[in-house]
């Protein structure tokens, strides 16, 4: 069998994964170098795969192993096109699911999160994930969240971390306090049905703020990041131009601060139309009316019920708008007119000011609440060009004038938002000012399962700090360690609170008695940082050392759900940028390309455990293998789309890879002993390479693009189906045994980031050299790939008339002869004038006639 591919009938054995899978498994799990990222010294470009780490649930389930699949086929391809790969996996493992179980089971919270995360890393395992283990983290173990309360010292230390008492939100079944950014709806992120209540409360903040320009102008530069995550992000930091102006109460107001309404207006310039000023029901001046009047007070707690019930419903913007006079005047300072002061039930207290000046011929807002309240409505811009009255509300801001304003009469709106901006000021009474609908992250929790704050309350006071004040703890008595055994109630604060050895202890500055702090971070603290402790997890000296970070940074993919655009994405943001200015790292970024895919769809509803619909991968595994699994992950649908899980779409990969099983372990004896193949061969043989090599060419492309895996898994079949077609022709030895070598061996190849298990046995069966996943990557051969012909559509006027065949690589002339010669062309131009023949090479030919 020295040039032909002839192969004696034999008794193949049948595809089996329950054998395969787990003798491949065993012998990676020997091999702790097998996933190892390599030096920085290894000549190699670098590429950082990242999925988002999982809360240990304690069981995956297909909506995981879709977001791993990506990645690891990811990850394992770029091992085999020559990069160094960093694919590391860890365990997002504070949190509540931890506190809920332990009410429920009676466990320890450590307890049943470090068993969830063995079970999981098993599955894993078994899955054939490729993640170098050795850097893994846990967040709840304290040689991580020490670094939480490093994080936490350097910012009270840089004024980013900072303690308020502010209206925060309060989740009744979590017991504790959300970021504006874990309400959704009016509702727990985590608690779809559960309303959202307002406390007031002390809590520990994080200045998020302080970057909101910086992480707003760097969207700009994340190209590689979905539009509309960036969209998303745009929109909750909010950006919006202004001034803050100043109008006088009228009369006397007995509370203190209450001589003036602040109200901010991104169009100053319509300021001579405000007819009145309205607050929030809560503003510091309704409230001073209300102490002097108890009817109007009656009234105003009416509105603030109203807006309550409006936020639990989750959207304000839609509420019925009611308002209550106040009887009382504000004085518009440009032009000296007494306007009537409202309080509204649409006017939020913690969105700008919590005041506004009401204009209501140029807002739509403004305009509905005045025709109901039989308000002054006072036009005052007018269209450049004249002519008619617009229809009020009349809102444009370009080619448009003020009118009825005063000194700035006639001029354009943006040249007069800048010069009345300006003359307030000058005069005292405003300014040109930048609002943000990002606020500072509110990151204390009422809950045991989390990081401690590394804070203490001095009792008696010391030089420079009054009794009760707060004192940072030194980087020498971190960490602080949770207690291990805490009952937990979920009643009555932090169930650390009541824990007096962790309570009491001595100021680190005078050695006094010292209250701990006793609520502990948001979980989000946790996964703000953690891809950067993956590049060195055994540090015990820093958080990392920024020479390995700076190596592997910015993280070359991100893989996860698009529903952390808000919450992961932008405090990660924020939490790299305060450790550039800390000097830890150069990146301005985190991630340079997000990929955020599709979820798994059961039942109609996103596949979950909260909605009782997962599928285990472990039950998938027993009956069609990893490989299987993986695969159809890959295959039912693009990446970036939702996947309607149907088991039967499994057991169709599982006999798919049985198919290939058959030829490829049939072809092995030619495969492994044939040598390199010489000249082109018969025409079928040219014909199975062609395929082949376009299979290579445009699986490369889907991997260097959109990541299309389900049409790279499709070229796949159709090559499989067309070895299939020429499988008589093989055994009769009209191809050859070296073309045979080729097309086998590649296959192999590009079913490696794919079916590694199923990969690495058939690369054994052929003869591979080495691990089949570290072997370079198939490079296309143009000429092979290049078809003898190809079609080109040809269109009459537009319209498409047939498909002419024309040899490839044609030139225009050859083209056009073709379409002109073609008799269905002839039957519709027969009678007309030809007047342009436009070809678009290897694309079009039209025909414009007449």
């Amino acid at each position: 069998m020295s040039d032909s591919a002839t192969v004696e009938p034999n008794q193949q054995q049948r595809y089996n994964p329950a054998e395969i899978e787990p003798k491949w498994q065993a012998r990676w799990d020997a091999d702790a170098l097998l996933y190892a990222a390599e030096g920085h010294d290894s000549g190699k470009p670098k590429y950082y795969c990242l999925e988002m780490l999982p809360y240990p649930s304690g069981q995956l389930h297909m909506g995981h192993v879709r977001n791993y699949a990506i990645g690891d086929a990811l990850a394992r391809h770029m091992w085999m096109r020559g990069y160094n790969v960093l694919h590391p996996m860890g365990w997002d493992a504070f949190g509540l699911p931890a506190e809920n179980a332990a009410l429920k089971n009676n466990t320890p919270p450590r307890e049943w999160t470090l068993a969830n995360i063995s079970a999981m890393r098993k599955q894993m395992r078994r899955m054939g994930l490729s993640y170098d283990w050795s850097t893994e983290v846990t967040t709840c173990l304290p040689d991580y969240y020490r670094w939480n309360q490093w994080f936490f010292v350097k910012m009270f230390e840089a004024g980013l971390a900072y303690r308020k008492k502010s209206k925060v939100n309060w989740c009744p079944d979590c017991q504790t306090v959300l970021a504006n950014e874990q309400v959704v709806a009016g509702r727990c992120w985590r608690h779809e049905d559960t309303i959202v209540e307002q406390r007031d409360l002390t809590q520990w903040f994080l200045r998020i703020t302080k970057y909101s320009d910086e992480l707003l102008e760097g969207l700009d530069k994340l190209d590689g990041w979905p539009e509309k995550v960036r969209t998303m992000q745009r929109n909750w930091i909010g950006r919006s131009e202004g001034a803050l102006v100043d109008f006088a109460v009228d009369g006397e107001v007995k509370a203190p601060g209450c001589a003036k309404i602040t109200v901010f207006t991104t169009r100053v310039d319509t300021i001579f139309g405000a007819t009145s000023v309205q607050l929030a029901p809560e503003h510091a001046v309704a409230k001073a009316f209300a102490a002097e009047d108890a009817g109007l007070a009656a009234k105003i707690d009416g509105l603030l019920a109203e807006q309550q019930r409006a936020r639990e419903a989750g959207d304000v913007g839609a509420i019925e708008k009611h308002g209550v006079d106040t009887g009382r005047f504000a004085v518009n300072p440009f032009n000296g007119q007494r306007v009537p002061i409202w309080v509204g039930n649409y006017i939020l207290a913690d969105y700008g000011t919590g005041a506004i000046m009401s204009v209501p011929a140029h807002d739509e807002r403004d305009f509905e609440f005045a025709q109901k309240y039989g308000l002054e409505i006072r036009r005052v811009i007018a269209p450049k060009a004249g002519g008619e009255e617009p229809a009020l509300p009349y809102t444009a801001e370009d080619d448009a004038v003020l009118i009825g304003s005063g000194e700035w009469t006639g001029l354009g709106c943006v040249e007069a938002q800048q010069k009345m901006a300006a003359f307030a000021q000058s005069k005292g009474f405003g300014t040109a000012t930048v609002t943000y609908r990002l606020k500072d992250w509110g990151v204390s929790r009422q809950r045991y399962w989390g990081t401690p704050i590394p804070m203490v309350y001095c009792e008696n006071g010391h030089a420079g700090l009054e009794p009760g004040g707060v004192v940072a703890l030194p980087e020498s008595a971190l960490p602080v360690v949770l207690p291990p055994q805490v009952e937990i109630t979920q009643q009555g604060g932090s169930p650390l609170g009541r824990v007096a050895e962790f309570v009491n202890t001595t100021c680190p500055v005078c050695g006094g008695p010292a209250r701990r702090e006793t609520d502990t971070m948001d979980t989000f603290v946790d996964s703000s940082w953690y891809f950067y402790r993956y590049t060195d997890a055994k540090n015990d000296a820093a958080p990392f050392a920024s020479e390995k970070a700076n190596y592997w940074f910015p993280i070359d993919q991100y893989i996860g759900g698009v529903e952390h655009a808000i919450l992961h994405l932008i405090y990660s943001r924020f939490w790299t940028k305060v450790m550039r200015d800390l000097g830890l790292v150069k990146n301005d970024e985190p991630a340079e390309r997000l990929f955020t895919q599709g979820m798994v769809i059961k039942d109609g509803a996103k596949m979950s455990k909260s909605k009782g619909n997962v599928v285990s991968p472990d039950d998938m595994i027993a009956r069609y293998g990893a490989d299987a699994t993986r695969m159809y992950a890959l295959f039912a649908a693009p990446p970036d789309r939702d996947l309607e899980w149907q088991e039967e779409g499994v057991a169709g990969i599982s006999r798919f890879l049985g198919r290939v099983h058959r030829l490829v372990t049939k072809y092995a004896d030619v495969a492994r002993t044939a040598g390199k193949r010489e000249g082109s061969g018969s025409e079928v043989e040219q014909k199975v390479l062609r395929k082949l090599h376009q299979t290579i060419a445009k699986m490369t492309q889907d991997f260097s693009g959109r990541w299309h895996f389900n049409t790279s898994i499709a070229a796949i079949m159709t090559l499989i189906k067309e070895l299939v077609e020429v499988e008589p022709a093989m055994d009769a030895g009209e191809v050859s045994a070296a073309a045979v070598a080729e097309v086998f061996r590649n296959l192999v190849l590009l079913l490696a980031p794919f079916a590694p298990f199923f990969a690495a046995e058939m690369w054994e069966q052929i003869g591979g050299d080495g691990v089949v996943f570290r072997t370079a990557w198939p490079v296309a051969n143009e000429d092979l790939a290049r078809e003898d012909e190809i079609e080109i559509p040809v269109q009459v006027n537009g319209k498409l008339v047939n498909v002419v065949k024309v040899p490839a690589g044609s030139d225009e002339a050859t083209v056009k002869a073709a379409a002109l010669e073609d008799e269905k062309v002839k039957a519709r131009i027969e009678g007309k004038s030809v007047v342009k023949v436009i070809v678009v090479p290897g694309k079009l030919v039209n025909l414009v006639v007449k």
